[in-house]
């Protein structure tokens, strides 16, 4: 039961992210069956290794960063991009390995953290709003409000607002219920073409093994790589620590039990993602909904396994649904992700200043990694004109100077 408590909340990632992956010009088919597969493996990896009730999935903002800023905007082959992601994963696992990354989650102020959290909110809070229609370009004012009184975007509104409803009533799958129900409405309209339920699987050879690991080498995408890691690595860390704190399965100290295993399970399924065809695969917050409901081991992740695997057989379902029933979910979950910003401490100046510049600025220059270089450097400069230099650490400096040098150079 906890383990389809926990699929219901996330797999609404099974129509999200083939549609945000068929932005970058990936098949949408391939793209739903790596989903999946991504999915399942992930959370037995979990499961196996760690023993934690912890789901895995392909991570929200994350694939909205690999698709509009790293293909579209920077116009790299979607092959070059999944090559960056194994090579991220690749890092992942040598610094789970090596101890590296208590450093480094320990080292981050915590107020980086939630701008972080909150900022990737923001990013696909906009990409959400654009899919809606509810926000467009303006060459006047960069953005303004979309046609209001077309169809499209009424039901994605309304979409919207039925997801809010559903899980502020705490209705299991609320947002895979509102998302059906969007697509549904449009059928009149001729918005919306149904394929049908259930079929074989598609054929997964168009993103299988498609990744270029000497093409991402070549371009010198290490900012891209570094931007897939540390992302992935402050979004893990903080979904390990609110998890395992909710199960009470965390040490009196505030220490995790099996990080090492957990961390590498979540690497080993970034690296098996890229090779499926998918952007990175972390952990799911919505696995807290398994945890309300009494999951506390790894049976409750391998469920989520099995139920993604069977999952795989809905695929004319979800390839029916259009991109206006989907985008309300994304605005949704950046409304979810901005209560990060609930934690900071608002007496400090130099603490949320920091944390707000970061969230805002990834959406504004639509670039997770700007965002997160501006806030870093943000941070040491003003602490140390506040006289704190002594809290600027060592990992904060060393990414603020890599910034400085990278936005020196005219990189974005």
């Amino acid at each position: 039961m906890a383990g389809f408590a926990t699929f219901l909340t996330m797999v609404y990632i099974v129509v999200v992210n083939p549609n945000i992956m068929a932005a970058a010009g990936i098949d949408q088919g391939a793209s739903f069956v790596a989903t999946c597969l991504a999915a399942a493996i992930g959370s037995a990896l979990m499961g196996l290794l760690a023993n934690y009730p912890i789901a895995l999935a392909p991570g929200m903002g994350l694939n909205a960063y690999f698709a509009f800023a790293v293909v579209g905007g920077m116009h790299i082959p979607w092959q070059v991009a999944l090559g960056a992601v194994f090579l991220s994963g690749l890092i992942f696992l040598a610094v789970s390995v090596l101890r590296i990354r208590e450093w480094l989650i320990n080292t981050i102020p915590l107020s980086l953290k939630l701008g972080i959290a909150a900022g990737i909110g923001f990013f696909l809070g906009i990409i959400g709003l654009q899919g809606m229609g509810l926000v467009v370009a303006n060459p006047a004012t960069m953005v303004g409000l979309g046609h209001v009184a077309e169809p499209k975007v009424l039901l994605s509104c309304l979409g919207f607002l039925l997801i809010a409803g559903l899980v502020a009533r705490n209705v299991p799958g609320g947002i895979i219920i509102g998302i059906l129900v969007t697509a549904l409405l449009g059928i009149p309209f001729g918005l919306t073409t149904f394929h049908g339920v259930v079929s074989l699987p598609p054929s997964l050879a168009p993103t299988f093994l498609q990744l270029d690991i000497p093409g991402a080498i070549g371009l010198g995408v290490a900012g891209i790589v570094f931007t897939f890691f540390i992302v992935d690595l402050l979004d893990n860390a903080g979904t390990l620590i609110g998890t395992t704190h909710r199960a009470g399965l965390m040490r009196p100290d505030g220490s995790v039990p099996r990080l090492g295993r957990a961390l590498l399970a979540d690497s080993g399924g970034a690296i098996i993602g890229s090779v499926l065809g998918t952007s990175t695969t972390t952990s799911y917050i919505e696995s807290a909904a398994g945890i309300q409901a009494g999951g506390r081991t790894g049976l409750t992740a391998l469920t989520v396994a099995v139920l993604f695997l069977l999952t795989l057989f809905l695929a004319p379902l979800a390839t029916s649904i259009p991109g206006y029933a989907t985008a309300p979910a994304l605005v949704f979950v950046a409304c979810l992700m901005a209560k990060s910003l609930r934690d900071l401490d608002w007496e400090d100046l130099t603490d949320y200043a920091p944390a707000i510049i970061t969230a805002l600025s990834m959406p504004l220059t639509f670039s997770i990694a700007s965002g997160i270089g501006i806030g870093f450097i943000t941070y040491a400069v003003t602490k140390v004109l506040a006289g704190k230099a002594g809290q600027v650490s060592g990992a904060v400096w060393l990414i603020a100077l890599l910034s400085a040098v990278k936005f020196g150079m005219g990189a974005g």
